[in-house]
């Protein structure tokens, strides 16, 4: 599966997911990180490219995809507090 993590996701995790044979680009990556660029754009831009947006902002991205569902996919991911790392 292709995915595009926005600029807050956890890059250990994206390292997890390609070691498990997954292609990940993150926002870093693309010469995107460090320039807040709206979500809007991250949704965009990850449709472009046809990949999905890994992200952790659960409430800006259920609202895009809610406005507009014409995209690529949303993986929407949360902390466990009981992680250990």
């Amino acid at each position: 599966m292709l995915f595009y993590a926005d600029e807050n996701f956890p890059l250990d995790v994206s390292i997890e997911l390609r070691r498990l044979g997954n292609d990940v680009l993150n926002a870093f990556e693309d010469g995107r990180a460090n320039q807040a660029i709206e979500d809007e754009k991250v949704l965009r831009r990850a449709t472009k490219l046809g990949r999905a947006v890994l992200t952790i902002n659960r409430i800006d991205f259920k609202r895009l995809h809610q406005s507009n569902p014409n995209h690529s996919g949303i993986v929407i991911c949360t902390f466990d507090g009981d992680c250990v790392g």
